[in-house]
């Protein structure tokens, strides 16, 4: 998805409710998601997410994208009130939640001045619905005009919903996942014994079975960053990063360097320079390297922050 299109101005319908019934097909033949938890029905996505929780699944079911940060009043109002439609409608559309400050890009690619601000996707085309905390009649009309939108247009029906259901994510009383808490030790031992390997595969495994876990993220970022210097000479690298600004591989090299040696900002700006400077394949090395290392500081850093907004502004 390149943009925000009205939906009803889009030339492409005809090819878009094509690959919405060939997705239908395919989920058919495969025997198909089932019937989910009325929880399931509100996610929160982020940008790593977006092609598989809000594009792939629009072909089966309007998605309401809403738009929100913490520190925004209006969003926690218009939040819960979203969230209790899409449990009311009944798998009629699909709720997604983006966290604005933790995904500027997207906030950047929907062309958002102000939040809460919320779109749609259907079958992979996107329109906007409303800014701001909307009455709950307004927001009730436009959510049936998505679906009938959705139903006439792209013959989408929705998703099935089981209110006895688990959540997909939850596990039996009797056998709950976890605890994680001797696999993150051992962890954390690997990592100071300079075992960065190991505890880059005893992370992994913590994350294999619980994606979200902090904790593990963290230790990851960390454990694959500290390997990546552990053999670095200083003066050689940040000598090739002076000598070749145009190098990827070197600058990537020097802000890994930058960051272990607590300059945190000589990092974050040297691999937003090399994302302006470059294109295609070095371009996207460097963008998911800043990634990593944000995770390295965590995303409530102010340093983050301020190299998110200095992410977008070269991006788009």
């Amino acid at each position: 998805m390149s943009g925000v299109v009205d939906l009803a101005a889009v030339k492409a319908a005809g090819e878009a409710k094509a690959r919405a019934e060939q997705a239908r097909a395919e989920a058919s033949r495969t025997g198909g998601a089932g019937a989910v938890a009325p929880a399931a029905l509100v996610i929160d996505v982020d940008e790593a997410g977006f092609e598989r929780d809000v594009l792939q699944r629009s072909a089966e079911v309007p998605v309401v994208i809403d738009f929100w940060a913490e520190w925004c009043e209006p969003c926690k109002q218009l939040g819960p009130l979203l969230e209790r439609l899409a449990v009311e409608y009944n798998g009629r559309f699909l709720l997604a939640k983006v966290d604005v400050d933790a995904n500027q890009m997207l906030m950047q690619q929907f062309g958002i001045q102000g939040i809460p601000a919320v779109f749609a996707v259907v079958a992979g085309q996107a329109l906007p619905l409303f800014q701001g905390a909307a009455p709950e009649a307004q927001i009730r009309e436009t959510l049936d005009q998505l679906i009938q939108v959705g139903e006439e247009r792209f013959g989408l029906t929705g998703i099935a919903v089981d209110p006895d259901a688990a959540p997909a994510d939850a596990t039996p009383a009797e056998a709950p996942a976890g605890p994680y808490d001797a696999v993150l030790e051992a962890a954390a031992s690997a990592l100071d014994a300079n075992d960065f390997g190991g505890a880059v595969q005893a992370y992994k495994n913590v994350l294999a079975d619980d994606p979200g876990n902090p904790e593990a993220k963290l230790g990851l970022a960390q454990a694959e960053l500290l390997g990546r210097v552990q053999s670095m000479d200083p003066q050689a690298v940040r000598k090739e990063a002076a000598d070749n600004p145009g190098d990827v591989n070197a600058q990537l090299a020097a802000a890994d360097l930058d960051l272990v040696g607590g300059h945190v900002e000589d990092a974050f700006g040297r691999l937003v320079e090399a994302v302006r400077r470059t294109a295609g394949d070095d371009r996207d090395a460097a963008r998911l390297r800043l990634l990593e290392l944000f995770e390295v500081i965590g995303p409530e850093d102010p340093r983050v922050t301020a190299a998110r907004t200095s992410l977008a502004r070269v991006l788009f």
